[in-house]
């Protein structure tokens, strides 16, 4: 007998049937996507007593990665002025203040979208 005819694999294997109520399941699916795993792989999981890791929120990471964009582009602005670049030599302290602001309120966004990814709710 070859080594591959040898092994054996889960398709291989007699499957567990898992009897539940639409709302059970509807649960359980939402687990699994959470933890972005496929349902097989999250009850199996779950079944053997392993510790469920899930997954950073792909969708909230690129809202992160755009708001940093805007700080990089605030901060920059900011560093231009600074230099006394010829530029930035129309901006004003209202100007400069209202840069500032900006950045505050980025921040705080930041803040929520992370906030959003360690804490999601289901």
């Amino acid at each position: 007998m070859s080594e591959k005819a040898k092994r054996i694999t889960r398709k291989s294997s007699t499957p567990i049937k898992v009897y539940s109520l639409p709302e059970e399941k509807e649960h359980i699916e939402v687990q699994t996507k959470r933890a972005g795993m496929s349902v097989t792989r999250y009850l199996r999981e779950v079944g053997q007593s392993y510790k469920i890791k899930g997954v950073v929120d792909c969708e909230k990471v690129r809202e992160l990665a755009l708001i940093n964009g805007d700080l990089g582009r605030l901060g920059g602005l900011l560093k231009l002025w600074l230099t006394d670049d010829v530029r930035t030599a129309q901006f004003g302290q209202s100007t400069i203040l209202a840069v500032l602001r900006k950045i505050e309120a980025t921040q705080e966004e930041m803040g929520k979208v992370m906030t959003k990814v360690v804490m999601p709710k289901i």
